[in-house]
């Protein structure tokens, strides 16, 4: 009878797992991005704060082509604003014992699960690290939205990223050359104090040494060196000499992404630079959660105010910037790295651009991400980032406004429109719709139209600006086929 009874309570225990494993798959079915499930080892995971440290855990990682990776691994809460005690979503880091190869994005001991707690598009890190590659910024992380489960709770959206450190498929330095002192990577920090972090300071800018990642002393002291000569050199050098100590290409494209996503860190952390044979690299860019608009106007804080409009420039007077953005050449360099890339900077917003692209690719992503979640939208909010408005669509129009208004400004800043316009975009804010039309009138009228470009509003390309011109607009306007060059990014001559 025992042996009968035990046989039942088993097939009770295997038809329960069954459904429930049944049950858990229909309610989180794979979508289109990768499931990662962590359970750690007390099975505390949803409660753990930065203060635990690692905790032993399992985690597995399936891909969308049904691959798994299944490994024991340390896992713990990662960040510092986002990992306070009160954050509803935290950022989590995992590391396993020896390298592996994660989604494809290349081989690494440790991985970084950013939450974009303070997002809600989620789309900020996401297009930040887009904007970087198309920068050709140099060890820019790959990236993959995935979603995440710890201990059996489903925590949402995350992106999955290579956190900034050396390695041979992360920040390719080498720093045991000459007992460690030859190349190194140093993060901006200007206030916060953490233990087991090195920190030091030069002419008042405050670094951390992070790799070497516990320097000893005259790996210290190297470094400071080093980095106390080329800031010296920023001071009082001549372009010559500012280029035998500084990459000055990556640290124009480094400039245009924080200038063009308003940072808000950008003067206090998270903010890396990399000396590599000689000379100081700016990169790798990381969190941008906190950007892009994405910061609370209303705070008692200057910078706060300045970055959330979409308007006026903000990154001359920030960190290493202060020494470097007031030399001619140097914001030659940065306008002519915008103007190379300026038709990115216009897709990206545009109708069927860059982020409508992604909303379409992952919107069935993003709205399971609030709708189990205590983090919903419009109610869940920390007070550094903009309140969010009710729904994710307003959020997501939102940003595109901002980003499109912040192009516009630079745009403008830049005088991009004296090299390249596009055609038919008389008033030059990068969108043709009727309001060119009538700044084409008033401009024929001798009203004074600001920004107005006459030839992006000679869209006939004939010799001078008439009503011929407004004409065809309207005809392109209104769907007329024989009018595809308006629209077109053209050089001016």
């Amino acid at each position: 009878m025992k042996k009968l009874f035990a046989v039942i309570l088993c097939l009770i225990t295997v038809v329960a797992a069954c459904f429930t494993a049944h049950a858990e798959g229909d309610e989180y079915p794979m979508l289109n991005v990768p499931q990662i499930r962590v359970v750690t080892a007390e099975g505390n995971g949803t409660e753990l704060q930065k203060d635990d440290g690692y905790v032993n855990a399992t985690v597995t990682i399936t891909d969308t082509n049904g691959s798994v990776l299944t490994d024991s691994c340390q896992f713990k809460v990662r960040g510092n604003t986002t990992a306070m005690t009160h954050v509803l979503k935290k950022a989590f880091t995992f590391k396993f014992a020896k390298k592996k190869n994660v989604l494809g994005l290349g081989s690494g001991k440790k991985w970084a699960l950013l939450a974009n707690t303070f997002d809600p598009t989620l789309l900020r890190n996401y297009l930040a690290n887009t904007t970087a590659h198309e920068l050709g910024l140099n060890y820019t992380s790959n990236q993959r939205f995935v979603e995440l489960w710890v201990d059996g709770s489903y925590r949402g959206c995350y992106g999955i990223y290579e956190p900034v450190q050396e390695g041979k498929d992360r920040v390719n330095i080498d720093i045991e050359s000459n007992d460690g002192m030859k190349d190194f990577l140093i993060e901006y920090e200007a206030s916060r104090e953490e233990e087991g972090v090195t920190y030091f300071k030069v002419s008042g800018l405050r670094f951390i040494a992070s790799e070497p990642e516990e320097p000893n002393e005259a790996q210290l002291n190297y470094i400071t060196s080093t980095m106390q000569n080329i800031v010296d050199t920023l001071k009082t050098g001549s372009r010559e000499d500012i280029e035998e100590v500084l990459d000055v290409s990556s640290f124009a494209k480094f400039y245009i992404l924080h200038e063009y996503m308003k940072t808000l860190d950008f003067d206090m952390s998270s903010v890396y630079y990399y000396y590599q044979d000689g000379k100081l690299y700016a990169g790798p860019a990381w969190d941008f959660d906190l950007a892009a608009g994405d910061t609370n106007a209303e705070l008692n804080s200057t910078r706060s105010r300045i970055a959330a409009d979409p308007e006026g420039i903000f990154g001359t007077n920030k960190n290493i910037y202060r020494f470097i953005c007031d030399k001619e050449w140097f914001m030659d360099e940065v306008r002519n790295e915008y103007l190379e890339n300026y038709e990115y900077f216009c897709n990206v917003y545009f109708d069927g651009g860059l982020l409508d692209s992604a909303y379409a690719e992952y919107a069935d992503i993003f709205a399971r991400n609030y709708t189990p979640g205590p983090w919903n939208v419009s109610k869940w909010w920390i007070n550094y980032g903009k309140q969010p408005l009710k729904t994710y669509e307003e959020n997501f129009d939102y940003l595109k406004n901002w980003l499109r208004t912040r192009n516009v400004f630079l745009t403008r800043y830049f005088d991009i429109y004296s090299d390249a316009y596009y055609k038919g975009d008389a008033d030059c804010d990068t969108d043709i719709s009727i309001v060119d039309v009538t700044a084409i009138q008033r401009h024929l009228a001798n009203y004074t139209v600001p920004y107005f470009c006459e030839n992006a509003g000679n869209v006939d390309g004939d010799s001078e600006l008439t009503i011929l011109d407004a004409t065809i607009l309207q005809r392109y306007l209104a769907g007329y086929t024989g009018y595809e060059s308006v629209g077109t990014l053209t050089a001016a001559t």
